[in-house]
């Protein structure tokens, strides 16, 4: 659905003297300081856990060495997604409007809306990180004391 005159009443008549709403502080990119970015062309990636090997004991003299295994644990599987939003105006819309340039005002408040999405996604990871509903590979949430490995 397209944006059209009835939406923006008040930037048709004279008299208006501010239009406000879209100029709040920006926290682009916060990310950035928690995770590192990297790019795929594949539908998911998967990276695998290994176990390690545990504490090595003293060995008496004479005595043989002690050996550990290792084995994968758990397995992390990051599915890859789309966000996409897009607006449209009409064209009397654009050509009735008496105060600023829609496409330009709305292009960038598009642009915001996108890395506001990208730092709530991402954040999520954080505030879902008590959550038993969102464990990690392996079934505990991210802020746990007693992850398995």
């Amino acid at each position: 659905m397209a944006i059209n005159r009835a939406q923006l009443v008040k930037e048709l008549e004279p008299g208006l003297n501010a239009l406000f709403g879209l100029e709040y502080d920006r926290y682009e990119n916060e990310h950035t300081e928690i995770f590192d970015t990297e790019n795929s062309d594949r539908a998911f990636e998967e990276e695998v856990m290994l176990s390690g090997f545990g504490q090595a004991p003293v060995k008496g003299e004479g005595a043989s060495v002690t050996y550990d295994t290792a084995q994968e644990t758990f397995t992390a599987r990051y599915s890859h997604e789309t966000v996409a939003l897009a607006f449209a105006l009409t064209e009397e819309a654009i050509e009735d409007n008496l105060y600023d340039s829609l496409s330009s005002r709305y292009t960038k408040a598009l642009a915001r809306s996108m890395a506001t999405t990208k730092q709530v996604k991402a954040a999520n990871v954080l505030n879902n990180g008590f959550s038993t509903s969102f464990p990690g590979g392996d079934g505990k949430p991210l802020m746990t004391t007693d992850h398995p490995t």
